[in-house]
């Protein structure tokens, strides 16, 4: 009788084993299947605020254009000009510049940001009569 209880002690720490590899084997399938999705999931994050600070620059510059069509670029003279918006959305952008530029009948502004991945230059032209 003791031989066999010592032999069924036997065989649950062999299931014991068995058991702890069969959970790491699923443990590293369920790693190597998420791993790749949380990684996609990061680049899509990275994309959407990229876009939305495109966004923005467009909107800001769209509306400066505006203004400056209507009349206000005949403060500046001919050449490259720091150019300070008036919206508060600019608040919203990552470090960067605006940009205009008047060359004879041309201007043109842009937004120029500092990072390239934050969402890339946005550049509207407009020709003026003087």
């Amino acid at each position: 009788m003791v031989t066999q209880v010592h032999k069924q002690q036997r065989c649950l720490r062999g299931n014991r084993g068995s058991l702890t590899i069969e959970l790491l084997i699923a443990v590293a399938i369920l790693m190597l299947a998420i791993f790749p999705v949380s990684l996609s999931f990061l680049g899509e994050q990275k994309l959407a605020r990229a876009l939305y600070y495109r966004a923005v620059a467009m909107e800001i510059v769209d509306g400066e254009m505006e203004v400056l069509a209507a009349g206000y670029w005949r403060e500046f003279q001919s050449g490259v000009h720091a150019y300070t918006p008036r919206a508060e959305s600019v608040s919203r952008l990552p470090a960067g510049r605006f940009e205009l530029t008047l060359d004879g009948e041309r201007l043109q502004l842009s937004w120029l940001p500092a990072k390239p991945d934050s969402g890339g230059p946005v550049v509207r032209c407009l020709n003026v009569k003087p």
